[in-house]
């Protein structure tokens, strides 16, 4: 598996033709407390760029754009309940959907740890 950065904070774990996304913790940090998760429905074909989910906390409400085109295979139904995770362990637990992608060119656009941190200016 590798993990990938968008530059609009997202994370993506790659495994083949598979991902799974979320907010990166500095994404998470600058949010505060994640009071409120809206995910994509599964089945639903997102472009990149996309808007695929809207995260709202005490702070503000946020877009998650997609980092790859592809469709929805599920979504973590544990934010519903639990948006707090997003918060607490927003590279991990609080991951927001998995989806298929076919277009590997898209994955070019994206950064490794490494230039993530430097974007980040770290």
């Amino acid at each position: 598996m590798v993990r990938k950065y968008s530059d609009t904070h997202e994370w993506i774990d790659i495994q083949e033709t598979k991902a799974t996304v979320g907010i990166s913790r500095f994404a998470a940090k600058e949010l505060g407390d994640i009071v409120f998760v809206d995910l994509p429905e599964v089945g639903r074909t997102i472009q990149v760029k996309e808007v695929a989910a809207v995260l709202e906390s005490t702070k503000a409400a946020a877009d998650v754009y997609a980092p790859l085109t592809g469709t929805v295979t599920e979504v973590n139904a544990k934010l519903k309940e639990a948006p707090e995770l997003l918060s607490e362990d927003p590279e991990q637990a609080g991951w927001l959907y998995k989806i298929d992608f076919q277009q590997k060119e898209e994955l070019n656009a994206l950064m490794d740890e490494a230039a993530y941190q430097k974007m980040l200016g770290n």
